[in-house]
């Protein structure tokens, strides 16, 4: 589109307001937008109304690609991938009922538990990205990670800020909890973790670990009772009994 020399003073005013407001998508597509207007002859309002809405849309894909850099997911794994008849014992109903994020809103946790390769992390992270796409705060964990960031804000003084922080996300996930025994101090770190978060913030945690193994894990059984008693008082527990994904691709014909 040509611009006369009246016109493009006009286009350099709205260019630099469009700046001072942030506005950047509007003042990447307006042009376009106007010349589409006059062809299919919309109105001011609808022009606007187009204009403000890819504003809009633009601002919550930012939100969300920076709240999943946030979240620090090891990998994206998106429910609709997930191979429910691969693991039919698995409530496939029960799993898209809280994809709608209402366990959010009541403070509720989700466990999967069972062995290595049977899905627990995808369905962790899937979870975690519905809540993100929701422009919820996640953070993805693994347990030797979490507990190790505990163990150094104790040793720095910082324990309870840091602590503060983790109780405000609305979704913490623990992955791989069992796999490394924790130590009695770094045991009762993650207590500490637990009890700020009951009843305030969901928690997703997986484990390879039966929970009458708990112990083991804790290094202590009273701490992993307290542990599992707030973990699971309002809970989803999911025990699965599956088949392992990993060995599926492995045992794949070529």
């Amino acid at each position: 589109m040509t611009l006369s020399g009246h016109s493009i003073m006009e286009t350099n005013h709205i260019d630099t307001y469009l700046k001072t407001l942030s506005l950047h998508r509007i003042s990447q597509i307006y042009l376009q937008e106007a010349e589409n207007a006059a062809n299919t002859k919309l109105s001011y309002q609808d022009y606007l109304l187009r204009l403000l809405e890819q504003q809009v849309l633009s601002k919550i894909e930012r939100s969300v690609n920076r709240k999943m850099q946030l979240a620090a997911f090891p990998q994206v794994k998106k429910l609709e991938e997930f191979d429910f008849s691969y693991q039919p014992k698995i409530n496939e109903q029960l799993i898209r009922e809280l994809a709608s994020l209402t366990f959010l809103a009541e403070g509720k946790n989700i466990l999967f538990i069972g062995a290595p390769g049977v899905g627990k992390t995808h369905l962790a992270i899937s979870i975690g990205i519905k809540a993100i796409q929701a422009r919820k705060r996640v953070l993805f964990f693994t347990a030797d990670q979490l507990t190790q960031n505990l163990a150094t804000a104790e040793v720095s003084g910082r324990l309870n800020s840091v602590l503060d922080q983790l109780g405000r996300i609305d979704l913490l996930i623990i992955d791989e909890l069992g796999y490394l025994s924790l130590s009695k101090q770094t045991a009762k770190l993650f207590f500490q973790l637990i009890s700020k978060r009951y009843e305030r913030g969901s928690i997703i945690v997986t484990s390879n670990k039966p929970f009458e193994q708990w112990g083991e894990i804790f290094s202590d059984d009273v701490v992993a009772a307290a542990i599992l008693d707030r973990l699971l008082h309002h809970s989803y527990p999911f025990l699965i009994n599956g088949k392992s994904y990993r060995m599926k691709q492995i045992t794949k014909p070529i």
